[in-house]
């Protein structure tokens, strides 16, 4: 079976190399054949100088979509050629510019000859097709610049991690990944507290006892999240320690665990969420915003570290 009906769409960057370089193969060819000696790579160059006249390195690559690295080096050879060379722009004596050079300018009326030849060569190839490749490729580059094929790829790529995401409630084999998780936050950007620990160390006397609960988040059955909601009274509990492990993190585990609280608590009958944070944790913060929290001017905190709070009305 040929290699890409068994790679699909997967090989497609290696299939486009594999034409490009066919085509490549096939205009030094055509330059032979005509007799001139000339590089593939040039012609885009070579284009806008005969075309539009001297241009510096930057707008040539600005034209022709390349890299001024590349330009630099294209313009380099052909310099070694003698088919450009380099002067003072007229507009600005500071800045230099590439010209075709006599050479250059002699090379002209046989690259507009051979020009038509491989114009009419493309359209014979081009009619023998079910698709017109030219028009696909710009829809492809139009459709590239709207959204390139690394972020489409990851989109999916996070839509599939985060199917792989359990939410589940806490239970004592829970307890060290409760604890590792929120103390990996807590130590990279603040110090460990003492209500820190007392809740850290004693999950179940302190916040599963007194009305509250744990969200544990699995990513393939490890345990990567972890989300608490400790009961303030009959009508209030608090969002509290919640963490995700950096690897796991954009995989939507946030989110989950502050929809499962708030879900939690509505069916506890709580009328409002209360939580703490920092206002350096931007992510942390945006997500609270996504959830629906807004900033208030609440009570005394028992962490030295909390700078702002939020509450949610359910």
């Amino acid at each position: 079976m040929d290699f890409f009906e068994q790679t699909g769409v997967m090989a497609l960057g290696s299939r486009l190399r594999q034409l490009s370089d066919q085509i490549t193969r096939t205009s030094a060819q055509t330059y032979a054949m005509q007799g001139m000696d000339f590089e593939p790579r040039w012609f885009p160059v070579f284009f806008v100088l005969s075309k539009q006249g001297p241009q510096s390195v930057s707008v040539l690559a600005d034209i022709i979509g390349q890299s001024h690295a590349s330009v630099s080096q294209i313009a380099s050879q052909m310099r070694k050629k003698g088919l450009v060379e380099q002067q003072k722009s007229a507009q600005d004596g500071r800045q230099n510019v590439l010209k075709l050079s006599t050479a250059g300018e002699a090379l002209i009326p046989s690259m507009e000859e051979l020009c038509q030849h491989v114009e009419k060569g493309v359209v014979d190839l081009l009619a023998e097709t079910d698709h017109n490749i030219w028009q696909a490729i710009n829809d492809l580059e139009r459709a590239l610049a709207e959204e390139d094929l690394f972020s489409r790829i990851q989109k999916f790529k996070r839509a599939h991690d985060a199917s792989l995401v359990e939410i589940v409630p806490y239970n004592a084999s829970f307890r060290e990944a409760f604890r590792a998780i929120n103390v990996h936050w807590i130590q990279q950007y603040f110090t460990m507290e003492a209500a820190d620990y007392k809740a850290l160390d004693n999950p179940e006397t302190y916040i599963l006892e007194p009305g509250g609960h744990i969200f544990i988040a699995l990513f393939k059955g490890e345990a990567v999240g972890a989300c608490a909601m400790i009961k303030m009274d009959d009508a209030s509990y608090e969002l509290a320690k919640m963490g995700v492990l950096p690897a796991a993190r954009g995989k939507q585990i946030g989110w989950r665990l502050g929809q499962a609280v708030i879900q939690k608590a509505r069916e506890m009958g709580a009328k409002r969420l209360f939580l703490e944070s920092n206002t350096q944790l931007t992510p942390a913060l945006n997500l609270y915003y996504k959830l629906g929290f807004e900033r208030i001017i609440g009570r005394a905190s028992p962490y030295e570290r909390s700078d702002i709070q939020m509450e949610l009305f359910l």
